[in-house]
């Protein structure tokens, strides 16, 4: 029983290494990039669509409202990066039910480097929203002597969006492995399909919380137009 794809090691040159969590990853993103294409070739934009088409504007539209509703701001600029990161662990989980295929999100890489990808993710929204400045001021707000806690926040945030999704993935592959080997085949088949159904839970909260990370810093802007609208009230 392997804990991770990590261990799964298909070809090796010295360090390098071509392991399970590679291939799967490159596999569920050729799988996304081939479904997109397959969906959108053929698009139409009257009540008459494809099933797949029809599909797709259902998912994307309830990903556009769950971003609106946790944001409260327009969710157009949030969902290019938010959509395609509930996808990419929402696919790979579900694809568990193919034998042989080891979800990449059951790799700390993985969902590190998922991890990373918000963490560079909201700074940059920060500074498009409030520029270098704003962006930056809040680390000392409400004093300077708050730097070294923000930034720590900032780390440690990061670290557990990643070792949430690990070991939440992680553990459900173990315990369908357990159950293989010591309880009737009807127990494993309950257990798959609950993972599935788990895999979904862990994309959409790993997103939510992506989107509340973001939202923080866009909102605070509006926030600062809001108090400089009131002095200027109150001056006026």
């Amino acid at each position: 029983m392997n804990i991770t794809p990590d261990q799964i090691i298909f070809w090796q040159w010295g360090f390098i290494k071509l392991n399970a969590t590679l291939i799967f990853t490159w596999a569920v993103m050729v799988f996304m990039v081939f479904g997109a294409w397959l969906v959108t070739r053929r698009l139409s934009s009257s009540t008459e669509m494809s099933r797949f088409q029809n599909l797709l504007e259902v998912v994307v539209f309830q990903i556009q409202k769950q971003i609106a509703e946790v944001s409260r701001h327009s969710a157009e600029s949030l969902l290019p990066f938010i959509g395609t990161v509930f996808l990419f662990i929402a696919v790979s989980n579900l694809l568990m039910i193919f034998p042989l295929y080891e979800p990449p999100t059951g790799s700390l890489s993985t969902t590190a480097g998922l991890a990373v990808c918000v963490f560079i993710a909201v700074p940059m929204y920060g500074i498009r929203s409030q520029g270098w400045k704003g962006y930056f001021a809040h680390y000392i707000r409400p004093t300077i002597f708050m730097l070294p806690f923000n930034i720590m926040g900032e780390i440690s945030r990061t670290l557990a969006l990643a070792v949430r999704l690990f070991g939440n993935v992680m553990s459900g592959t173990m315990i369908i492995a357990i159950l293989l080997a010591v309880a009737p085949l009807i127990f494993p088949i309950l257990m798959r399909a609950l993972g599935l159904l788990t895999g979904l839970i862990q994309a959409y909260i790993f997103a939510i919380l992506a989107t509340v990370y973001i939202a923080a810093v866009v909102r605070a802007r509006s926030e600062v137009l809001r108090e400089q609208d009131k002095g200027e009230e109150k001056h006026g």
